[in-house]
């Protein structure tokens, strides 16, 4: 049983948004801080990924690890809903379904992909090397 009623449930659910969240922002000030430029969610792009490096045809996802379900055992962000697993199951898996399916077709379209972690911006000189070996490679 939720624990809140449906009504309030909705309204917490409307009020989540897909992009500019806290975690894409860090993402996004420290690529800039490091010098290079992209462009947000390109809509022409399977899954309208978070930064777009179109010259060097790669782009990065940044996840949350609950709604992507981070498969990771040291993640202590993500975990499994309690309650009403009838809905939450499907749609949890469905979104970690539809990343490898937006993966794979950008892949085939010649793009590089690289998905970052809610729970790995705990350490940002970890992911700016990661990210700056990303862009760099051939």
């Amino acid at each position: 049983m939720d624990r809140i009623s449906p009504s309030v449930r909705s309204a917490n659910m409307r009020a989540l948004r897909s992009k500019d969240m806290r975690p894409e922002l860090a993402v996004r000030r420290l690529v800039h801080r490091m010098g290079y430029r992209y462009r947000l969610h390109a809509k022409d792009l399977p899954g309208k990924p978070d930064l777009v490096f179109r010259s060097r045809r790669k782009v990065v996802f940044v996840h949350g690890c609950f709604w992507h379900q981070h498969g990771e055992e040291t993640c202590q962000m993500t975990h499994r809903p309690r309650t009403n697993l009838e809905y939450w199951l499907p749609k949890l898996a469905r979104n970690v379904e539809r990343d490898e399916e937006n993966r794979m077709r950008l892949e085939e379209q010649g793009w590089r992909v690289l998905t970052i972690w809610e729970c790995e911006l705990n350490e940002p000189e970890v992911i700016q090397d990661q990210i700056r070996t990303f862009l760099t490679e051939k």
